[in-house]
């Protein structure tokens, strides 16, 4: 008898998913391996039924937001969600917002550059994954597909945690979120009793000139208001790889940021908070064109990236509604591109700056202990000014030209949303929706003018089951989508090794990923275990035009003409052996297919995972790290073609890593030796070799 068939409907189109039999097998099968799972671990870790207030780290169980914009806690999260607090951060010695990331379980970071770093979330990257800060969009649309750098401009030092929410961002959160989403936080500020200052300084240095960091901050508070501002200066030497790489010449650059919050309580019920963010790097060298593609100039001078938002958070607390937050935003990014090919005497010039205003109204209920919810609405709209020159160094003259981009373009976005959670005892049930509607205006000069108007609707839906107090089970489904932005619609121009042309009849991406996971927490022991399924339709992709070619490049262009499903498992486990001792592991597979192409998604992440072992007693610690990859031989056309990536596939490596640090009264000093066997190796897709056997200083004073 032939099963019964599930339709669903995304954007005016009917998508065929799995019979009802497939479906109900499959899951029986996660319950049954789940279960298994649970009861393993409940027998090997019997301890009191009462419900635990303590994580491995000693702190009350972790309470995130992103996945449903309000505090909940992370056990009764029904989503496959990390947080990453900065103290580790700072241990290890991590240099960037992105290299942060390794930290985090199911997250792969790839470098084009050293001034990049492109986290992957379930195997994607670049304008299919979130990125926001402080619940702020900082995804816009000229983000490309594919590995960027824009994360990158986040000051690392600014930040009190980010929180990784895989799988699952677009009723929350809007477009992109098709991997997953990933919410950056600056530092908090809290009120105290009396008038109190304080402030901090940090040095860093690494062996071979490769990095001198200086950052600096003032904080203030009282009992109606405080404040905090910091400064971080950077000089970035040229990455010495390991074994047989050697110094890669050029891979440095400099870096100045400054950023300043407030918080002022203005009566015991309403607080208005204020940030200003200025992140700007210079002379930041793309190393593989220089090595690769025969340029003598190729680099990205400037990258600035400016953040001003004011947030009124209002507590109401009546029977129904608790409180209400508006937030007002304006961003500014800037990006500078200069090349010249050897042998030419052009040097061209570009520059795409993209002006971002953003508003967000949205209200917290709750009612009678089973249920709590948000509902509201957030406009973002951006403006885009896109130039080039191109310089003749012989006679000085200058001849303009079209930017990658057509001038004066915009892209508004207008969306309402609700997310609710009934807690039923040994249930729980998460279910929310987002409208999502567009206007895109793209004025071409020289290919015509544009106007596109497409809107998406999405869902997602979970249900938890408590299996006792410490662990629970829950099954879930997300939709997602991703609108076409400016960089889909207009793109005209050199874009990594090919030549890339506008199509203005793209239609939004779409998305749907099924999840089961289990979660685990006690007082000594914390851990989570993922399967997950995302089936992806309309793919806006990049089709090489056949036999053509342009300034010597290949000729693309974007159509959404693909169908694929990216499919995997994570897990991630934390073991308290004594109040000083602590092991940390984590692993992740990702599988991806183009059923179109009849071939592997492209940049898929091979097998990866992360042990540590550390120990931490009075003012002192040490860890001994060891980071793993498999080799990635399952490539698409695309990734053979990409000069980046080795023939045959990016080879395995082991990386081993011991970080230490000693506290003395108010001054601290961490050392970290890097890569101890001097191991090559790069990131899959990188552009660059990661770190060969190095050393990392920091010493800081806390006042």
């Amino acid at each position: 008898m032939a099963e019964d068939i599930i339709e669903i409907e995304i954007n005016s189109e009917k998508l065929v998913l799995f019979g009802q039999k497939w479906i109900s097998m499959k899951i029986s099968l996660l319950a049954i391996l789940l279960s298994t799972i649970h009861y393993v671990t409940f027998a090997a870790f019997q301890e009191s039924s009462s419900v635990q207030d303590t994580l491995l780290s000693g702190s009350f169980p972790e309470v995130v937001v992103t996945a449903s914009r309000y505090n909940t806690l992370a056990i009764n999260t029904p989503e496959a969600i990390r947080v990453l607090n900065i103290k580790p951060v700072g241990e290890y010695q991590l240099r960037t917002a992105p290299e942060a990331l390794m930290l985090t379980p199911g997250v792969f970071v790839q470098k084009t550059n050293h001034g990049g770093g492109s986290p992957f979330i379930r195997g994607l990257t670049g304008n299919q994954t979130l990125l926001l800060l402080d619940g702020i969009r900082l995804s816009n649309s000229t983000m490309r597909y594919g590995p960027n750098q824009y994360f990158n401009t986040i000051d690392v030092f600014s930040l009190d945690r980010m929180e990784v929410l895989r799988g699952s961002g677009s009723v929350q959160y809007g477009s992109d979120a098709l991997g997953g989403t990933i919410n950056a936080f600056s530092q908090e500020l809290s009120l105290t009793d009396e008038n109190e200052w304080g402030g901090s300084i940090l040095g860093r240095i690494a062996t071979g000139n490769m990095e001198k960091s200086l950052n600096s901050s003032v904080r203030y508070s009282c009992n109606k208001g405080a404040f905090r501002t910091g400064l971080t200066l950077r000089d970035f030497g040229d990455i010495t790889g390991g074994d047989t790489t050697g110094r890669q010449s050029p891979t440095g650059y400099s870096e100045i940021d400054y950023d300043i919050k407030g918080s002022l309580q203005l009566s015991s019920k309403t607080t208005i908070t204020a940030l200003f963010q200025n992140v700007r790097q210079k002379d930041v060298p793309v190393y593989h064109k220089i090595m690769l593609e025969n340029y003598a100039v190729n680099r990205t001078d400037p990258q600035k990236r400016r953040l001003a938002y004011v947030k009124l958070n209002q507590q109401i607390n009546s029977s129904f509604i608790k409180s209400a937050v508006v937030t007002a935003s304006v961003q500014n990014t800037m990006e500078g591109r200069e090349s010249r090919k050897n042998g030419s005497d052009i040097l061209r010039k570009e520059k795409d700056e993209v002006r971002t205003l953003g508003f967000s109204a949205e209200a917290i209920f709750s009612g009678k202990k089973t249920w709590s919810g948000t509902a509201g609405i957030d406009v973002y709209n951006d403006f885009i000014h896109s130039s080039r020159t191109d310089l003749d160094l012989v006679s000085d003259i200058e001849t303009v030209k079209r930017g990658l981009y057509p001038e004066g373009s915009s892209m508004t976005s207008m969306a309402f949303f609700t997310i609710h959670s009934f807690d039923l005892q040994r249930w729980n049930i998460t279910a929310g929706g987002r409208y999502n509607f567009f206007s895109i205006n793209v004025e071409d000069n020289e290919l015509g003018n544009v106007r596109l108007t497409p809107a998406a609707l999405v869902g997602n839906l979970a249900v938890m089951r408590k299996l006792d107090s410490k662990s629970n089970l829950f099954i879930s489904v997300n939709s997602g989508f991703r609108a076409p932005n400016i960089d889909d619609l207009g793109t005209l121009g050199i874009v990594d090794f090919r030549y890339e042309i506008p199509n203005y009849s793209l239609r939004p991406e779409s998305s749907v990923q099924y999840q089961a996971g289990y979660k685990f927490l006690s007082s000594k022991l914390r851990g989570d275990f993922f399967i997950f399924r995302n089936e992806l339709y309309n793919l806006i992709t990049r089709i090489r035009i056949e036999d053509q070619t342009l300034e010597g490049y290949p000729l693309y262009i974007k159509e959404n003409n693909e169908r694929a499903y990216i499919q995997g498992i994570e897990t991630a486990w934390d073991y308290r052996l004594t109040t000083s001792a602590t092991l940390y592991g984590s692993l992740a597979y990702t599988y991806g297919q183009n059923i179109s192409k009849n071939e592997p998604v492209r940049r898929i992440p091979p097998l990866f995972g992360r042990l540590a072992a550390e120990y931490s007693k009075d003012k002192w610690f040490l860890c001994l790290e060891w980071l793993a990859a498999g080799k990635q031989s399952r490539l698409a056309q695309g990734d053979k073609d990409d000069n980046r990536i080795p023939e045959g596939g990016t080879p395995g490596w082991n990386v081993v890593n011991i970080n230490s640090g000693i506290t003395w009264k108010f001054i601290s000093f961490d050392l970290s030796l890097q890569n101890l066997f001097n191991a090559d190796y790069r990131y899959h897709g990188s552009g660059i070799n990661s770190y060969g056997r190095s050393l990392f200083l920091t010493a800081s004073a806390n006042f």
